[in-house]
């Protein structure tokens, strides 16, 4: 099984700890040097943009985590010398039809939603769309957020799970651990400041849904297509003055952000309902087993 598989000879759970603890202290600092010095980062994004633009702030925003994963699948490779397939899934080869599926439905999703909301609330929106800005975007978004979300969910729902899962032989706490963590993780977020700490419920349940994806189908390859599509879409077609990727979309959101009962949408319709989907689709069954079963490690060969 997925979690399973990560347990040979060369298990150290300390070699799950430096990409980790690296990547939660820049966030950590990143964080405390906002509270500590009252910077408003909406405020600082807008001077970063006014200065060097919007699509040089975008790719300086997305690059760094592209190289994080670069060096994550690296150090899995080299040090503790586990295949990226194994990582990645249980099944014999990453499985790209699951991933194209999750991407395609989550994507299509995201646009029919988009569109209901511009013909219901015209006057949210203003049309941002200029060609030549929007194809840079496309040709940069295309290489560099598909890298952005694969590496949070290269350390959230594979690294850190199946670390976390052999550790503890547990799967119930990887899944918790991860999901808040994953939530927590975007706490120093424009939106986070400008709507409030309500908004770490949807990515907590975010978190919570992408573990309970990758568990029961004993691989990651619908997580990371339903993440790709989420990021990607929302930055081709839709941007605002308050979040984090700021780009040349083809609409602006120009509306006064609100945390409300749609906040809370995602976690509560769309997620069971492609939970589903997912299930019917993939034939899954034995729901508790796989989500808070104590784990069996295999016997290592001597």
């Amino acid at each position: 099984m997925y979690i399973e598989q990560a347990y040979t000879k060369n298990y150290s759970f300390l070699s799950y700890l430096p990409i980790t603890l690296m990547f939660f202290f820049l966030i950590l600092l990143n964080f405390v040097a906002l509270k500590v010095t009252n910077i408003d980062s909406e405020q600082v994004i807008q001077q970063q943009i006014e200065q060097s633009g919007e699509m040089t702030v975008f790719f300086l925003a997305v690059m760094p985590l592209a190289f994080f994963l670069i060096m994550l699948l690296v150090w899995v490779k080299v040090f503790q010398r586990q295949t990226i397939t194994s990582l990645t899934t249980s099944r014999s080869s990453i499985s790209w039809r699951r991933i194209f599926f999750s991407f395609g439905l989550w994507a299509a999703l995201n646009i029919v939603l988009t569109g209901i909301s511009y013909i219901m609330y015209p006057e949210n929106f203003v049309l941002n769309f200029k060609l030549i800005p929007f194809l840079i975007l496309f040709a940069i978004a295309v290489v560099l957020i598909p890298m952005q979300t694969s590496f949070e969910e290269y350390l959230f729902r594979a690294h850190l799970m199946q670390g976390l899962g052999i550790a503890t032989r547990s799967r119930l706490f990887p899944l918790l651990f991860t999901s808040i963590t994953f939530g927590v993780m975007h706490i120093a977020n424009p939106e986070v400041g400008k709507m409030g700490y309500i908004l770490l419920v949807y990515y907590i349940g975010t978190g919570l849904f992408l573990g309970i994806v990758t568990l029961m189908d004993d691989g990651l390859e619908l997580a990371l297509g339903f993440h790709a599509a989420n990021n990607l879409i929302t930055c081709l077609l839709v941007t605002s003055d308050w979040t984090a990727l700021q780009t040349p979309s083809v609409l602006k959101d120009i509306s006064e952000p609100s945390a409300g009962f749609d906040v809370l949408v995602p976690v509560l319709i769309f997620y069971p309902l492609l939970l589903l989907i997912f299930a019917k689709k993939y034939k899954w069954h034995g729901w508790q087993q796989k989500l808070t079963a104590k784990i069996e490690l295999p016997q290592l060969e001597s």
